[in-house]
């Protein structure tokens, strides 16, 4: 077998109400070079990877593991040099791009004995949820559950002109942590709450109904547990519709959070109000407008 790269990217879930069941794909990306050798080689690249693991410790290698553990074969050797633009415990996706590209490298190295589906499943039963691995996987805006029975999910393609806007806060923010912070029970009402405007997000997003997006993206599950976690996150689920965001939503478990923004419109409006954010609760943090990444996971041969 000759050397392929592998290339997995960042995702942004929930998205407010989808809690653990929505999410979307950024291009920013996880890449594996695998090279076939005698011998195994566990190679992170890069200051964003400093401290992680140079053997087979490496969570990377350990996903390529699983996919062999599924397919019931063992995992050749290999040389696995990672590189990662995924900026780490923000919010972002980092471990679910990891994982992916990880059972996807150990799946191209096995001859592809599994399936995208089986695929997918192995990666959600690892990460207990699929709302990153899956948008990490296919690309574009993903709904997805998980149960006894499967991981089951539907692709859709992003909406004509919608992009986001990302604060990225300059500290980190486990995500155990922000699960920690979460009530063991909810009311009813919450419960309704949740399931319609977690229904009416996903409408909305299937049929390209932008209008509806700050409406639907309201969430009471997890944003208002977790908002003392990431502070001016308030602030801005509050108000950064009346400076041009479609809608807001903390990415993932945080400190991340995401704006939807409409590509028609200039975003400096909003990039000014999400610096005024962070500068009046005294952070420092990256404002980056990225599209949505329809592809997902890319596997080039060399």
């Amino acid at each position: 077998m000759t050397a392929f790269t592998v290339r997995a990217p960042a995702s942004s879930a929930n998205l407010g109400p989808g809690f653990d069941s929505l999410g979307l794909s950024v291009p920013l990306y996880t890449t594996l070079r695998v090279t076939p050798q005698h011998q195994t080689e566990v190679v992170p690249m890069g200051a964003g990877l400093n401290g992680t693991p140079h053997d087979e410790s490496n969570y990377v290698y350990q996903a390529m593991l699983l996919a062999a553990k599924r397919a019931g074969q063992p995992l050749p050797h290999a040389r696995i040099e990672i590189e990662s633009d995924v900026p780490l415990a923000r919010g972002l996706g980092s471990s679910a791009a990891a994982l992916v590209a990880g059972i996807v490298a150990g799946n191209e190295l096995l001859g592809n004995p599994l399936t995208p589906e089986v695929v997918l499943d192995v990666a959600a039963r690892e990460e207990g949820h699929p709302d990153n691995v899956a948008p990490a996987l296919f690309g574009g805006i993903v709904v997805a559950t998980l149960d006894k029975l499967g991981t089951h999910y539907v692709r859709l393609d992003p909406p004509a002109h919608l992009a986001v806007t990302v604060l990225i806060p300059d500290f980190e923010l486990s995500t155990s942590k922000a699960r920690a912070v979460l009530p063991k029970e909810y009311s009813r009402a919450d419960a309704v709450h949740a399931l319609s405007h977690a229904a009416l997000l996903a409408a909305a997003l299937s049929v390209g109904r932008l209008d509806l997006l700050r409406h639907a993206m309201q969430d009471y599950i997890h944003q208002i547990w977790r908002a003392p976690l990431v502070p001016g996150l308030s602030d801005i689920l509050e108000e950064a519709h009346k400076h041009g965001a479609l809608g807001a939503a903390l990415s993932g478990a945080g400190p991340t959070v995401l704006c939807f923004h409409d590509t028609r419109e200039d975003t400096a409006r909003l990039h000014t109000y999400l610096h005024t954010v962070m500068a009046k609760n005294g952070l420092t943090g990256t404002v980056l407008d990225l599209p949505i990444d329809a592809v997902g996971t890319v596997i080039e041969r060399h």
